[in-house]
């Protein structure tokens, strides 16, 4: 842990040094220290860096490191890098960059450097590259790389060793050898481990494990996480609809997918892009952000037509103007941790057909207790500051019917959006916020009107 620390530390001074050479105009010394980072460094430094002096860095660092710089950056700041770069630049960079990174690249183009991409590479590129983007894109074909040792089961241990020898070198990441027929159909897989202390007169098929099914190829990606999460996989073989092999997926793979899954539910909630760039253009950022405010500022329009039929109380009495915001404010807490839970248990595969049930009687007794507790204190509060115990009533009622609309809202909202293959990160929280409000200002102020007016 203090070595991972004592690293990371270190990492930071380096970026460091770098950002001073580039601010004081020294780009040879610049230059050189750049030489010396590792392409994750250098990636994190562009994504910490403003667009100008992305430019500058990406103009000082070496060509052959263009390649494994871009598969480490972010969707949206590699798109600005990559507009930068003359199409044969780019094909030479994406030249030996894996399977999936090269998909992952050439997806985010636009057509016209796409295809000027293609030309500029050589025939064996170009059709790893057309092999690439044959698959969908957030399945297991497109996260998969075609980096595989494969075996027959006829073959001896000491042949496939002897072979390994004369190989030379494993892909990344090789923890078992994938056993297949003669049509390419995978029939089982050895583990290194198993392969490094097994007989070596034995046959491969004597000491392989058969009862491995592969990973369909048009699989969601989501679905391939949770898989290599349950079972602690480090590699994984993908086959089509006749089990044939067609390649692996490995755990750096995956890592990505599940960071990239809990920045997308972070930052969704915000209504921000899960790949939205810190340092991009004003413009740009606006824009963006601009719409869900919009979706936002309708919402509380809504909210202010409700209370707008309560006019006639509201001018009657003050206090009720003053307390308004109390009851919608609770039940937008009380909505949004439920919302939260059930989107996360969501995205873990928790919530099902089976259970949902459950849970919303679960979320509408939490409410009804939550309101009851809640209820009574404010009822306490307000009839000992005001001397009235009928506004107290009046808002214990309102607190308790908004607390349980929060715990059925949170649930049920995004249940629905999910059946409408709507983000309920992305939308949950807005509707959320409008069901609390509307709901907990009628509540107050409609309780109010027949009580007082």
């Amino acid at each position: 842990m203090l070595a991972e620390v004592a690293d990371k530390e270190f990492a930071e001074q380096r970026i460091q040094e770098v950002s001073e050479s580039l601010a004081r105009g020294m780009y040879v010394q610049a230059r050189r220290q750049l030489h010396n980072l590792p392409a994750w460094d250098v990636a994190l430094l562009l994504e910490s860096s403003p667009p100008k002096a992305r430019a500058i860095i990406w103009q000082l660092v070496d060509a052959d490191e263009h390649g494994d710089i871009l598969e480490e950056l972010s969707e949206e700041v590699q798109k600005s890098v990559i507009r930068q770069m003359a199409p044969e630049k780019l094909a030479a960079a994406t030249e030996g960059m894996d399977t999936d990174d090269l998909a992952y690249v050439l997806r985010g183009l636009p057509e016209q450097i796409y295809q000027e991409v293609l030309k500029s590479m050589d025939e064996q590129d170009r059709h790893r590259a057309e092999q690439a983007l044959s698959y969908a894109d957030e399945t297991a074909g497109g996260m998969m790389n075609t980096d595989t040792i494969t075996l027959r089961p006829d073959v001896t241990i000491d042949v496939v060793l002897r072979y390994l020898r004369l190989k030379g070198e494993l892909p990344e990441a090789t923890d078992k050898l994938y056993v297949v027929d003669r049509d390419d159909k995978f029939i089982g897989e050895i583990g290194i481990t198993r392969l490094l202390t097994v007989d070596p007169t034995k046959l491969v098929s004597d000491v392989m494990d058969q009862d491995i099914q592969g990973i369909p190829v048009e699989m969601d990606e989501t679905e391939v996480a949770k898989l290599f999460e349950r079972q602690d996989w480090i590699s994984a073989p993908v086959v089509d609809d006749e089990n044939r092999l067609l390649g692996r997926i490995t755990i750096d793979d995956v890592v990505d997918i599940i960071r990239e899954d809990a920045q997308h539910s972070m930052l969704s909630m915000a209504g921000l892009d899960d790949d939205e760039d810190t340092f991009a253009p004003v413009l740009k950022s606006t824009r963006r952000r601009s719409i869900w405010l919009g979706v936002n500022l309708i919402t509380a329009l809504l909210a202010a037509a409700v209370s707008s039929m309560f006019e006639d109380i509201l001018a009657q009495m003050a206090i009720l103007a003053i307390l308004n915001t109390i009851v919608p404010s609770m039940g937008g807490i009380a909505g949004s941790q439920t919302l939260t839970l059930v989107i996360r248990g969501m995205a873990l595969g928790h919530i099902g057909q089976s259970n949902q049930r459950w849970l919303i009687g679960k979320e509408l007794a939490i409410g009804a207790l939550n309101g009851v507790i809640w209820a009574i204190l404010i009822a306490g509060v307000v009839a000992l500051w005001k001397q009235d115990l009928v506004i107290g009533g009046i808002i214990a009622f309102a607190m308790m019917a908004n607390l349980l609309a929060a715990g059925l809202a949170g649930v049920t909202v995004p249940l629905i959006l999910k059946k409408f293959d709507i983000d309920p990160a992305l939308a949950g929280g807005v509707i959320l916020t409008t069901v609390t409000d509307v709901v907990g200002i009628f509540a107050f102020l409609g309780t109010a009107t027949l009580l007082l007016g």
